[in-house]
């Protein structure tokens, strides 16, 4: 039973891999972003962690995660003559490319952790089951590269320390390893294997040889990593110079987040808003049974206080997202048992309403959109994104110069159709000028329907969008919000043209 069960959740998994769902804009312009125009002469348009004075984003893990398989694809094309692969299909090979890595690396990691062997099998197909897996892990994130590192890093402290007999270098190379790729990759890596570590000072008092490798290691692969993310940033300086002045990118992203009107600018938060609200939308009923479980019998494997104590740490700083406690999901999962039929009811009926949600609608006609816009316009044009994530740039290709996008964000509307009056060609001249936006939007009726200055004219729509910034239950009401963002669910693009009438 429990074979057929993950390989059925195997298939769940891709589909949702697959799903052209837009969780945060993190996941292509702080990854894919940053390597197509390299790579592939896409358009492309760096983020400011990469172009302030003092970069606070790393290049070091990103390498093998993404450029490496772009460059492939592009040698692959350029052998064939192909010129460069279409976008869709390096999108979908990144999107199965973290598929991989979850199955194998994520789902080995927690088979290894879990020391019983009646319950390992269960464990991994709770992971499976989780919408989670099926939706941050298989998407382009830093946290989601983040949750395997911080899986192996727990799975190679355990092996060192359960290792008696003899000292393995090799070990103590990819635990350095890891250590200094999740450091690079994000900030709040230390923060889950800090009590985990502490098990490895009485290894190494008893074997100072292993500390010794381990340091060793260590500054071979943050040097390597330093010296890769200078380069990075300044490919025209000198050797000598970038060694005697470094970009050391974690302690840039440490100075940065250690500021509070650096963090306001993305938003704070109440400092329990991890436990008391990210944790449960990440957990949902597991969430509450691993309360109930805490109270009838503490938790003490190493799991459970790598996931509480980096929740406790996190909670610190005031900017406080979920995706930030991906790690914990797989960590804490291991640690409950789901028996009751009610209580699994409840987490299968969450995990399918959120994978739908997360996997499929939120903000899913982004891409899908971006993908089709060659093919919706023709000669110079330019198109204004309203009320959605930003658009990749790099997902148009290298063939389409004729394209401009202008990100509006959540802009007014009034405001918003000030921009556009000023794009939108005079009476008698070719239309040039676009704008997608959610179908909800009701700001948008007037300029379909009524004879305005500026009119708007369908010219396709997307059904599997939703944009949930777009609730506004204060205001409207929870039922007729969720009437107009649900029933007119959908991401349009308008032709905007005068009224010449």
């Amino acid at each position: 039973m429990w074979r057929r069960t993950y390989l059925l959740l195997l298939l769940v998994r891709v589909y949702f891999a697959l799903s052209p769902s837009y969780l945060h804009p993190d996941e292509n312009f702080q990854g894919p972003e940053v390597f197509a125009g390299r790579i592939f002469s896409y358009p492309s348009k760096l983020p400011w962690e990469f172009t302030v004075e003092n970069p606070i984003r790393s290049i070091f893990p990103l390498w093998p995660t993404y450029e490496l398989p772009m460059s492939l694809l592009q040698w692959f094309y350029t052998e064939t003559g192909s010129g460069s692969p279409p976008p869709q299909l390096v999108y979908h090979a990144l999107r199965a490319g973290m598929f991989l890595l979850s199955f194998v690396l994520e789902d080995w990691a927690i088979y290894e952790l879990v020391p019983s062997p009646r319950h390992r099998r269960a464990t991994v197909v709770l992971v499976a089951s989780s919408y989670v897996t099926w939706t941050y892990q298989t998407h382009t994130f830093s946290n989601s590269l983040e949750t395997l590192l911080v899986a192996w890093g727990l799975v190679l402290i355990r092996r060192i320390v359960e290792n008696k007999r003899r000292s393995s270098f090799f070990s103590h190379a990819v635990l350095a390893f890891i250590a200094v790729a999740g450091v690079f990759n994000r900030i709040t890596f230390p923060a889950f294997l800090l009590i985990p570590g502490l098990q490895l000072l009485p290894h190494f008092l008893r074997k100072p040889t292993s500390l010794v490798a381990f340091i060793a290691f260590g500054v071979l692969f943050s040097t390597i990593a330093i010296t890769t993310d200078t380069a990075f940033y300044r490919p025209t300086t000198g050797l000598l110079e970038n060694l005697r002045n470094p970009i050391i990118t974690p302690l840039n992203n440490l100075l940065y987040n250690s500021d509070t009107s650096n963090l306001a600018q993305h938003g704070l938060h109440p400092h329990h808003q991890h436990f008391t609200a990210n944790l449960f939308q990440l957990l949902g009923p597991a969430y509450i049974v691993m309360l109930l479980s805490i109270f009838s019998k503490p938790m003490r494997n190493i799991r459970a206080l790598s996931a509480f104590s980096a929740t406790a740490l996190l909670s610190l700083f005031p900017h406080q997202e979920p995706r930030f406690l991906l790690p914990c999901v797989p960590l804490l999962l291991s640690c409950i048992r789901i028996k009751k039929p009610l209580v699994l009811t409840a987490w299968i009926i969450f995990n399918a309403a959120m994978g739908f949600l997360m996997g499929v609608y939120h903000q899913g006609g982004v891409i899908p959109m971006q993908l089709a816009m060659p093919n919706l316009t023709a000669g110079p044009t330019t198109v204004f994104w309203w009320k959605t994530y930003s658009p990749p740039l790099w997902l148009l290709g290298n063939n389409i110069p004729h394209i401009e996008t202008h990100d509006l964000m959540g802009m007014p509307g009034a405001e918003m159709m000030q921009q556009l009056d000023l794009s939108v060609p005079a009476c008698g001249l070719p239309l040039s000028t676009y704008l997608v936006a959610p179908t909800s939007a009701e700001f948008l009726d007037a300029y379909v329907h009524e004879n305005t200055t500026i009119r708007l004219t369908q010219e396709w729509v997307y059904r599997n969008h939703i944009n949930l910034d777009d609730l506004d239950f204060g205001d409207d009401g929870v039922l007729p919000t969720l009437k107009r963002v649900v029933g007119r669910r959908g991401l349009g693009i308008w032709a905007a043209h005068r009224s010449c009438n």
